[in-house]
């Protein structure tokens, strides 16, 4: 049986180890490959992807850019090429499709950090601590908006620490390393996710493209919940998942919430296998 130290003993019994973890370790290996393959231009001379997260090239063609990164340029007064705004628009309509805050569970370096804190704090039995509004975000955007008008810089990315991370992870860490460190003693030792569930405003801004997703997770086999709580216990945004899975208001079993990260935890824990990824659109009635 789960415990709140340990959710998810039920589905492997259930399950089996492998399926309890499907969609956790396909998130690891798509974050790992990706590191992989911006990395093997600079360690093997095999150019996949040139650049990093803020702005990069695909096979040194196409070109992809952060669109956050985008809109602080455009704040901070400077003009913006083409190839810019196709690597920005290419993206956009990625994660338009994926579900927006797909980027922060499987591509984000920051994600590994919180979630290994996470986890952490679920073995050591941790309280919440401390109780930050989820829309501080939000704030935290306005702010990067703001920073970038003021002074004509993207202020916010010289200690963004996804891009400081990333960067650091392809050409060296160098005192970069203490802002990953300072947010893994954040999230363990002050407030559960606080940094990427509370304050992150590149996940906000990807939390905005979520709302149109087609992508979903949904909890179709809501009839079979038996409440052992274990998807709440593991999800990194779980206000997102009351709605779907009870039917609050009248509402369907999709969750449409923007801040669903698509992770598939839920998807992984679930003894009844009550969640899967789906659309976002109704599912047609059988006719006999």
């Amino acid at each position: 049986m789960s415990t709140a130290s340990h959710p998810g003993a039920l589905a492997r019994e259930k399950k089996g180890w492998l399926t309890a973890h499907c969609w956790l370790m396909l998130r690891r290996l798509t974050q790992i490959t990706l590191l992989a393959l911006f990395l093997s231009g600079p360690l093997a001379g095999v150019w996949i992807f040139t650049g990093n997260l803020a702005a990069s090239r695909f096979l040194d063609t196409v070109p992809l850019a952060d669109p956050f990164i985008l809109l602080q340029t455009l704040a901070a007064g400077s003009v913006v090429g083409g190839t810019a705004a196709t690597g920005a628009l290419l993206i956009a309509a990625f994660y338009l499709v994926m579900g927006g805050r797909a980027y922060c569970a499987w591509v984000c370096p920051v994600n590994l950090i919180t979630d290994f804190a996470a986890w952490l704090r679920l073995r050591l039995n941790l309280r919440e601590g401390w109780l930050l509004s989820r829309n501080s975000r939000y704030w935290m955007i306005a702010m990067a908006f703001l920073t970038s008008a003021l002074t004509g810089s993207l202020a916010w990315e010289l200690v963004n620490p996804v891009t400081m991370l990333h960067r650091g992870l392809i050409f060296g860490l160098g005192l970069a390393w203490a802002i990953p460190l300072a947010i893994f003693s954040f999230d363990l030792l002050v407030s559960r996710r606080g940094w990427c569930g509370h304050l992150c405003p590149t996940g906000g801004f990807y939390s905005l493209l979520g709302r149109f997703s087609l992508l979903r997770v949904r909890a179709d086999g809501r009839d079979n919940c038996s409440n052992c709580l274990d998807c709440y216990a593991v999800c990194p945004e779980p206000q997102v998942i009351s709605p779907a899975l009870k039917g609050e208001g009248g509402h369907g079993p999709v969750i449409t919430g923007a801040n669903c990260t698509n992770c598939g935890r839920c998807i992984d824990i679930c003894a009844e296998r009550v969640f899967s990824f789906g659309s976002r659109f109704p599912k047609k009635a059988k006719t006999f």
